[in-house]
């Protein structure tokens, strides 16, 4: 039986990868601190716990052992994160670090976390230039990337079969930041409206977990030195994320798409690009890789997951009100005094009225 080591694999993508592998029968090994973090259904398919500190290297060289035919390690920011890794990879078959699309420069040197947005030309390859290597705190704006971009050279050049993994905007079962719960929040709340920028029509390339998983399987089949986007075979807007929310849990409700000059506030959310970000996923096609599905498909277990949890059916912890990412996208007082305006002057009704 196969065996694979998930550095980080309680995370989004790590249980996402666990039970994909699990599922096409590999032995999983799921690597970190807690193990009150490790989801039962995959300890009840056969996946293990292993406590470990990622700093570590006895630590990481104790939970590796003998040896593993496929390494993936969700957790990597920055290059010594990477150095850490070195002494393992002989006794690898096939390697992964994820990565992310924020790496990314457009012609301006703009980027996913520059004030300035990014304009790229078109779907972006593998090959488009990256911020330069940093090592200034990769919990900042500027340095998340650019510690990305380092810790991808220290493992790109040491000559094992390293594939680096860029996705985009991860959702699903496990998300520690669940961006989709800007849109069920509000149909739980049963708000009359949802309001969106730029008409919805921002689009940042959402990529499911899911999918990622399966192009990590095909990695660990096929190692090599590479970079490979991952994103969902569909690029859905704004308007179009929020229509499958409402569409997979029934509901209905207006919808009050703005313009960028209508408020400073109302209708921001979390796909709000200014200018479409698509990843072009053709290099992972020909490498043999198939999506398990597209955005409506596989954040379908996420917003359950969610919905379950604002029930007390799980013990996810949903954002609180006082959430610094969060509270920004609900305003409802602005709202409701938005519509209430809207609804005096309009004419036979309205959107909300």
């Amino acid at each position: 039986m196969a065996r694979a080591l998930i550095l980080g694999g309680t995370g989004l993508i790590g249980q996402a990868a666990a039970r994909h592998l699990l599922g096409a029968g590999w032995q999983v090994d799921l690597a970190g601190r807690d193990p009150k973090h490790m989801p039962a259904d995959i300890a009840a398919s056969g996946g293990r716990f292993i406590p470990v500190e990622r700093s570590d290297s006895n630590e990481l060289a104790a939970a590796l052992g003998a040896g593993a035919d496929l390494l993936v390690d969700c957790i990597c920011f920055t290059a010594n994160h990477a150095r850490t890794l070195l002494p393992l990879l002989g006794s690898v078959g096939s390697a992964v670090m994820i990565s992310s699309k924020a790496v990314y420069v457009d012609a301006e040197g703009n980027h996913s976390n520059t004030d300035a947005p990014p304009r790229f030309d078109g779907p972006i390859k593998e090959s488009q230039p990256t911020m330069a290597p940093g090592t200034m705190d990769y919990n900042s704006r500027e340095g998340y990337g650019a510690n990305k971009v380092a810790a991808e050279q220290v493992l790109l050049n040491s000559g094992y079969p390293v594939t680096v993994i860029r996705p985009s905007k991860v959702h699903g079962v496990g998300a520690a930041r669940p961006r989709e719960w800007v849109f069920v929040k509000r149909i739980l709340d049963r708000r009359p409206a949802v309001f969106l920028a730029r008409y919805g029509a921002g689009i940042d390339h959402t990529t499911a977990a899911a999918n990622t998983a399966a192009l990590i399987e095909v990695v660990a089949t096929k190692p090599g030195s590479r970079i490979l986007n991952s994103a969902d075979p569909d690029a859905p807007s704004a308007l179009e994320i929020a229509r499958t929310i409402a569409r997979h849990l029934d509901y209905e409700w207006d919808e009050v798409l703005l313009a960028d000059t209508d408020s400073d506030s109302l209708g921001d959310h979390p796909w709000n690009a200014t200018y479409p970000i698509i990843l072009d996923m053709s290099a992972a096609a020909e490498l043999g890789y198939r999506p398990v599905g597209d955005f409506a498909t596989t954040v379908a277990a996420e917003i359950d997951w969610l919905v379950a949890a604002a029930r007390g059916e799980n013990d996810f912890q949903l954002p609180g009100d006082d959430d610094p990412f969060f509270t920004r996208y609900f305003d409802y007082a602005a709202e409701d005094a938005f519509l209430a305006n809207y609804c005096r002057d309009a004419v036979g009704g309205g959107a909300g009225c």
